[in-house]
């Protein structure tokens, strides 16, 4: 077999007329340019105005900014694929989209976990929240978030890397680990061992989220000040938490078990959607949730829009005054 630095992977999925790529290319760079648009649009808002600059909103920034990155590990390649004549990926181009894809949800995960201790914190012990949730500590936390995030990517990568390759179909349009763990020609006992401490570790992260939010309905139940602040932070926070679980839940499923008998673009539809539907919704749930952020955020387009308004008409008047 070849060096693997040498290996030419071939994504299937995107094998239709070209008519269609075309108007699959369309949806999804509108889906691309619009996930940027509303993930950019909170993180602006919340960086501009200083009534947001609490540890939830900062975090709620981050959440954002990896959302980007899940979706940048995704859409270049896919809208470069609908409109090539073949979709192929060399070696390190598949390592690192996988290194980009795994950071994602793995930082997703932990940053859902450090929300859920923020919202304990804030609801079941108000008086204290101040000094337990200084800036030092949010910084650390969302050091601690990266940190844990790259280290088990990391890993991750280094094990699937050192797998001689007998094969070089993909039959997926992204590149994951799964996919390449099975193209390998000696046994992936590694891998699978690691797989497991992965499940482990993130289980244990949504059991730590479960018990925070036992005790943010106990005391929601107790006391009825903390009602508002638990519909308007710990249910966007809920529902975010659910789409992306059930999301990557039902991708890894299908990805052992799926019958290969599903129609091609519906495959390719399950296989993608956590790393389209969470980094599309995440802000918008946020968005319409908390009235603050609303009335922000269409504040800080109003302005971005008169400041262009004011640009483009400075600039007409600008012309005519010059060649007219």
């Amino acid at each position: 077999m070849q060096n693997n630095s040498e290996v030419v992977f071939v994504l299937q999925g995107l094998n239709d007329s070209l008519t269609n790529r075309q108007m699959y290319f369309a949806f999804a760079l509108m889906s691309y340019l619009f996930t940027i648009f509303v993930n950019l649009t909170l993180i602006i808002t919340v960086c501009l105005e200083r009534t947001l600059h609490e540890p939830i909103y900062i975090f709620l920034c981050n959440l954002c900014f990896n959302g980007i990155c899940g979706a940048s590990s995704f859409y270049p390649k896919l809208l470069h694929g609908l409109l090539a004549d073949s979709n192929v990926i060399t070696y390190a181009g598949c390592l690192t989209q996988i290194f980009v894809v795994y950071c994602y949800v793995f930082c997703e995960l932990t940053s859902l976990t450090v929300m859920a201790y923020d919202r304990y914190l804030a609801i079941c012990k108000p008086l204290q929240y101040p000094m337990l949730m200084p800036v030092q500590r949010v910084a650390l936390l969302l050091l601690l978030t990266w940190c844990f995030s790259l280290l088990e990517t990391i890993i991750g990568n280094i094990l699937t890397a050192r797998l001689p390759l007998c094969r070089r179909h993909i039959n997926k349009i992204f590149c994951t680990n799964w996919e390449v763990v099975k193209l390998s020609c000696v046994n992936t006992n590694g891998s699978s061992i690691y797989s497991l401490v992965l499940i482990f570790s993130h289980s244990s992260q949504i059991g730590l989220i479960l018990v925070s939010y036992i005790y943010l309905v106990q005391a929601t139940l107790r006391l009825a000040s903390s009602r508002k602040k638990f519909v308007q932070t710990c249910v966007p926070h809920l529902a975010t938490l659910l789409i992306f679980a059930s999301s990557l839940m039902f991708d890894s499923i299908y990805a052992r078990y799926g019958g290969g008998g599903t129609h091609q673009l519906l495959q390719n539809l399950l296989a993608a959607e956590f790393l389209v539907v969470p980094p599309l919704i995440n802000p918008i749930i946020y968005g319409i949730n908390l009235h603050q952020i609303s009335l922000l955020s269409s504040s800080v387009l109003g302005r971005c829009c008169n400041f262009f308004l004011f640009k483009t008409g400075f600039s007409k008047m600008w012309f005519r005054k010059s060649f007219m």
